[in-house]
């Protein structure tokens, strides 16, 4: 039923590109409204962010690597749209809710009460724990990048050191849900299943969006820049999520979804790819890599110290991520 749906977009000629493109955010809002169903049912709060939110926010990046890898595509393009996606998320998804509203994980002491702030407590440790799992991830893609290439025994450690990390997360929330007399509850099968079909429209329209821009050779909607466009379009389900729980001053969940979304891209997305064949690492990787690093410990620290991200480093994080597009596209 999905081919017939397929051909008629592509019927349409040059509205065809931006109907997928429709197709593709439509499908991650379907997958994100699914989400926020499931927050109240046994997926709380950091748990809810760090191991459902990813494969919502994620999908796209997972699809594109598997797509590439499949059909030969590049690898430096599939580093570059993580990398995109990774440093969008520490400096500037993160950088504008802490700009607009703060983004602060510990109350002042005046609203301090004592179940409160044992809950403000635990969320923070537990943001400052996937931000240690960002370092770690990402220092570790750094090693094994840095000889030029990673190879097939290079992705085996990458994929295997996230499915551990998540597995880490199922029995915490199994855990949890004994502890408080909780199921899951008899929607799950059905929001798995709508998160399904989101998925599964997901990978149509990146599918077909990948094979469209990489025949185009000129100008900067081309191959050329594959890896950075599929990147700012896989960010902004994250931007939405970001945003939205900003607004509604749930900082906890927004750390939680930008840094879990951080584990798909790195190491996941690059360890699938590399199963396929050998990715070769592109010319800005170093200079991506340490971006990226140095956000992450900016996060952790203030984090730790303090217990909030100040609104100056919302707007310095901001700044850093204007460096980055000036290094990767014009450096």
């Amino acid at each position: 039923m999905a081919n017939p749906f397929i051909h008629w977009i592509e019927a349409k000629g040059p509205y065809a590109p931006w109907l997928f493109l429709a197709l593709f955010l439509a499908a991650s809002l379907l997958m994100i409204w699914r989400l926020e169903a499931m927050s109240g049912r046994g997926f709380e709060g950091t748990v809810l962010g760090t191991l459902v939110m990813p494969y919502c926010s994620g999908m796209g990046n997972l699809i594109f690597a598997f797509i590439l890898g499949r059909n030969g595509g590049s690898g430096a393009d599939v580093m570059v749209n993580s990398l995109v996606n990774n440093v969008t998320n520490m400096t500037l998804v993160l950088g504008l809710p802490a700009l607009f509203w703060g983004m602060r994980l510990l109350p002042s002491q005046k609203k301090k009460g004592k179940i409160a702030g044992k809950t403000h407590e635990l969320n923070r440790l537990s943001s400052l724990l996937t931000l240690t799992a960002v370092i770690f991830f990402t220092g570790a893609v750094w090693v094994v990048g840095r000889k030029g290439r990673i190879d097939f025994n290079d992705g085996l450690i990458l994929v295997g050191l996230f499915l551990f990390w998540q597995g880490f997360h199922v029995f915490d929330v199994l855990k949890n849900n004994v502890r408080q007399g909780k199921s899951l509850g008899w929607m799950l099968p059905l929001d798995l299943a709508l998160l399904g079909i989101g998925a599964y429209a997901i990978y149509a329209s990146t599918d077909w969006l990948v094979a469209w821009i990489s025949n185009i050779h000129t100008g900067f909607i081309s191959a050329k820049y594959l890896g950075w466009l599929s990147g700012w379009l896989m960010v902004l389900p994250n931007a939405v999520l970001a945003l939205y729980y900003g607004w509604h001053r749930q900082p906890e969940v927004v750390y939680a979804s930008q840094v879990g979304d951080a584990h798909v891209s790195i190491p996941l997305c690059i360890g699938i790819y590399a199963l396929y064949r050998t990715m070769d690492v592109p010319p800005f990787f170093h200079t991506g890599m340490f971006i990226l690093l140095g956000a992450t410990l900016v996060h952790f620290l203030f984090i730790a110290l303090f217990g909030r991200l100040p609104r100056f480093v919302g707007a310095l994080l901001v700044a850093a991520y204007g460096w980055f597009l000036w290094k990767g596209l014009l450096g």
